[in-house]
């Protein structure tokens, strides 16, 4: 009877090893030699014959992507980057075929847009995405794209919450006329259940399949130009809205794969949901950031992260730089400005070989408007000093002013709350949290009697900005 009731359960075993294969090949059906595909856990390099193939388990991998080689264009469906296969339909198939269009002229210059917090909660939300964002970026893209290709990188939450929203928000990226990929940030889940590594084993639903579902695996890479291009999840979902910011260790084991088909020296871009270095509200920074900064030790690397609704730039070390963005939505789209005082916008980092620059674009100004001030008796605690609010400050940075004409040296850098944030929190009736420092504020006392007053903010890459104030 025992033996009986075995062989009975096993007839209705699911088999979730699977060994797959396929190819990569160019329009003219001609293989590609060395891309990298993966399964999430697994890795191979195509023969010269564009074949691979490696053994799965579906359990754990519900993927399979190719990192597309820079000299080839970014495969993407009607604006949305389309590298992946769903496993489901991998293991039906003998010959899962990826077909790369070759460029037909090489280029290491592009342009980048890294868009931190979308979050929209409903159709009006969805509406100002759509009429300020999405507008700006598109007219920003037009103007660029006239002589160098632009790729946009949403930096998570997506979305609020709100899973059926995911289809509007899929429209929208669809108009930009350029190609987007996404980052899974923590409002980006099924808040029914727990993210796949935390649900049980062979669970047919979990916290990520509406992401999925869109926009394929979570961990991917891929090359333009000189780049090379990593998104990684680093949230760990528990379920309904409970998380933590963290990466796994078959993460880890990943991004050393990854990184092993990569040339040391190269400029990496890595892109995640949570920051990793923040030195002020710095309560969500995701662990296991040592151990990322460690794999990555051998590269020049550029982190770009949002979550926090606030800028701040760390420079980690020599060769690793935190972009922690500005929210697209600032705070959570209560008014048109971040929870640091940015406006609501977007970074725009302009690449030509190795060499990258960056730019934040207000959405509902110019590239011109890189900081805020306040003039005496504006900022509430700061009674009789100008403040200047320089948002994509470093310490590479200088913030100098002027007296009647006359140089006076640098402003004094400080951390409080922004004026400007408390008083759009109050106008809608919302307390401020008294952990909403921001870092990149600074000050002076004007000497008695002077007339006008000058900001000049120099940027990373000695660029100068500058506006005259009557006092």
């Amino acid at each position: 009877m025992l033996a009986l009731t075995w062989v009975s359960l096993s007839c209705f075993a699911q088999q979730t090893h699977f060994t797959i294969k396929g190819r990569v090949v160019d329009n003219k059906g001609k293989g590609i030699e060395n891309v990298v595909v993966n399964d999430g856990v697994h890795f191979a390099t195509t023969d010269k014959n564009g074949n691979w193939t490696f053994d799965t388990d579906t359990l754990f991998s519900k993927f399979v992507s190719i990192s597309t080689p820079s000299e080839y264009e970014l495969p993407q469906k009607k604006g949305l980057a389309l590298f992946y296969k769903p496993m489901r339909e991998v293991i039906e198939r003998q010959n899962n075929r990826f077909e790369l269009v070759r460029r037909k002229k090489e280029s290491d210059t592009f342009s980048y847009f890294a868009i931190s917090d979308p979050q929209v909660l409903n159709e009006d939300e969805m509406n100002r995405w759509r009429n300020e964002t999405v507008k700006d970026m598109k007219h920003v893209a037009d103007s660029l794209g006239k002589s160098r290709e632009v790729i946009g990188m949403t930096l998570g939450d997506l979305v609020f919450d709100n899973m059926p929203l995911y289809q509007e928000y899929v429209k929208s990226c669809q108009s930009l006329g350029f190609t987007m990929f996404q980052t899974i940030g923590n409002h980006d889940f099924d808040k029914a259940y727990q993210d796949l590594h935390n649900m049980r084993i062979g669970a047919p639903v979990y916290a990520e399949h509406y992401y999925n579902r869109y926009f394929g695996p979570t961990d991917y890479s891929f090359n333009i130009g000189k780049i090379h291009v990593i998104t990684m999840k680093n949230i760990n979902y528990v379920g309904h809205k409970k998380y933590l910011e963290s990466v796994t260790d078959a993460q880890l084991s990943w991004l050393e794969k990854d990184l092993s088909y990569v040339p040391k020296g190269t400029t990496v871009f890595i892109n995640m949901h949570a920051a990793g270095w923040n030195k002020y509200n710095n309560s969500g920074n995701f662990k296991g950031a040592a151990d990322v900064a460690r794999l990555l030790k051998d590269y020049q690397v550029h982190f770009f992260c949002g979550h926090t609704h606030y800028f701040q730039n760390i420079v980690v070390n020599s060769t690793f730089y935190q972009h922690n963005i500005g929210a697209a939505c600032g705070s959570w789209w209560a008014g048109d400005l971040s929870v640091c005082g940015a406006p609501n916008g977007y970074l725009v980092v302009d690449v030509n070989g190795n060499d990258v620059k960056w730019h934040f674009k207000p959405t509902k100004g110019s590239f011109s408007q890189q900081f805020s001030v306040y003039l005496p008796g504006q900022f509430r605690t700061q009674v009789g000093m100008v403040v200047a609010n320089v948002w994509d400050y470093d310490p590479v940075c200088k913030v100098e002013y002027y007296e009647d004409g006359v140089s006076k040296g640098t402003m004094e850098q400080f951390a409080d709350i922004d004026d400007h944030y408390i008083y759009q929190q109050n106008k809608i009736g919302k307390k401020v949290s008294s952990d909403r420092l921001t870092g990149h504020l600074f000050r002076f006392k004007p000497t008695k009697g002077t007339k006008k007053v000058t900001i000049e903010f120099t940027n990373h890459f000695g660029e100068k900005y500058s506006e005259t104030y009557q006092l």
